[in-house]
């Protein structure tokens, strides 16, 4: 942690500015650093990581795809997404098979048990995102996603092709 981070932490006596207060930037970037912890902590008590959870989301809505088609859908680096793949597949939650289409490619398939385990880290995230979002009524909760979704939405159809 930062020293600017500590200093913000509310039981040390430090006040933080309101300069720094109604900056939205700053707001979403501490926002989004306790979601991550949650996260982090929720899905690991249950062995689980959150890229376990984007692969399988992926697989489950969009159906099979390759190594780089899922690594494309979920932002994971391709370099990081074969680990991903090793680890659900030795927990039978993906399959692997070659694509008939090109040998040098595999296909990657979500199992009945990585459907199951797709429903079982939903309601865990559903747990930590009332955890999260517990100051506001389901109302300002429905507006809040609305209002990410489209700056991020925004923002991602403004950024340079990769």
């Amino acid at each position: 942690m930062s020293r600017a981070e500590a200093a913000d932490m509310p039981d040390d006596g430090i006040r933080t500015p309101e300069r720094l207060r109604r900056r939205a930037s700053r707001l979403l970037s501490h926002l989004s650093a306790q979601s991550d912890r949650l996260t982090t902590e929720g899905l690991a008590e249950v062995d689980a990581h959150k890229w376990h959870y984007a692969v399988l989301a992926s697989l489950h809505e969009f159906g099979p795809g390759s190594q780089a088609t899922l690594s494309r859908r979920t932002g994971i680096y391709r370099s990081d997404m074969v680990g991903v793949l090793n680890e659900l597949a030795g927990r039978s939650l993906v399959e692997r098979a070659p694509d008939p289409g090109d040998r040098r490619r595999n296909v990657i398939t979500i199992t009945t048990q990585g459907r199951a385990r797709l429903r079982c880290l939903d309601k865990v995230l559903d747990d930590l995102h009332e955890e999260l979002l517990a100051p506001l009524l389901p109302d300002e909760r429905d507006r809040f996603v609305q209002l990410l979704t489209r700056l991020l939405d925004h923002h991602t159809r403004q950024a340079p092709p990769t």
